[in-house]
């Protein structure tokens, strides 16, 4: 009896992690091929019926390419997401392809996790990335990288920069195109921690909180994006 109350409680917790998804989210799938080919798709979650399948979007097939061909029953997927809330979280879970479907239109529907993991995008999380992108000052646009993330500021490098003229707490405009074609991401913050390099122009920037979704999903595509 004490471990039929156990799975009971399990089931309920999986139920209330999964329900922390709203349906249109994005998030972002991963499916390794039997010849270890790594491909990582974003697309739209769409519901679940609790402890019997999750549905998702079928990706745009122009980004599939050849993976389309291994979006087939059995095969396994991890799927990530993005929960909103103060500083959000990522969703992860692991599943397999129960079947595909084309009516009313192409989705994918997935096995129910047996687990479901949460990691929240706290303030001390800091990550190292290499993103391209322009910032906006004044009315000038300068190309440059994004070197580490958190989701209360980044530090940025400015390549040939030495001309460029800022001061502490100058608000600022970061604009990241997306690749996939979606919406670009924008972010505003302040300026800080100037530092003039023998090759450009590093300085920190602490994000306005109005910034806080888009932050949000950049995290979580650039930790869907590394492990």
């Amino acid at each position: 009896m004490a471990n039929k109350a156990v799975d009971i409680e399990s089931t309920a917790r999986l139920n209330r992690n999964v329900s922390l998804l709203h349906a249109g989210s994005i998030v972002t799938i991963e499916i390794i091929t039997p010849a270890g080919q790594r491909g990582k798709f974003r697309t739209t979650f769409i519901g679940y019926l609790p402890n019997k399948y999750i549905l998702i979007q079928f990706p745009d097939l122009n980004k599939l390419g050849n993976f389309a061909q291994h979006i087939t029953q059995g095969m396994g997927v991890t799927v990530r997401g993005l929960i909103e809330g103060h500083e959000g979280a990522v969703l992860a879970f692991v599943s397999s392809i129960k079947q595909t479907i084309q009516m009313p239109s192409r989705i994918i529907v997935l096995d129910f996790p047996r687990k479901v993991g949460i990691q929240h995008l706290r303030s001390s999380i800091r990550i190292d990335t290499n993103i391209e992108a322009k910032i906006k000052i004044d009315q000038n646009y300068w190309q440059t990288i994004i070197t580490n993330l958190s989701i209360n500021g980044c530090q940025l490098v400015i390549e040939n920069g030495e001309k460029l003229v800022l001061s502490e707490k100058k608000v600022i405009e970061i604009i990241i195109e997306d690749k996939q074609g979606g919406s670009n991401i924008k972010l505003s913050g302040a300026v800080c921690n100037l530092k003039q390099q023998t090759e450009g122009l590093s300085f920190g920037i602490k994000f306005n909180t109005e910034s806080d979704k888009q932050i949000s999903q950049l995290l979580l595509n650039t930790i869907s994006l590394q492990v």
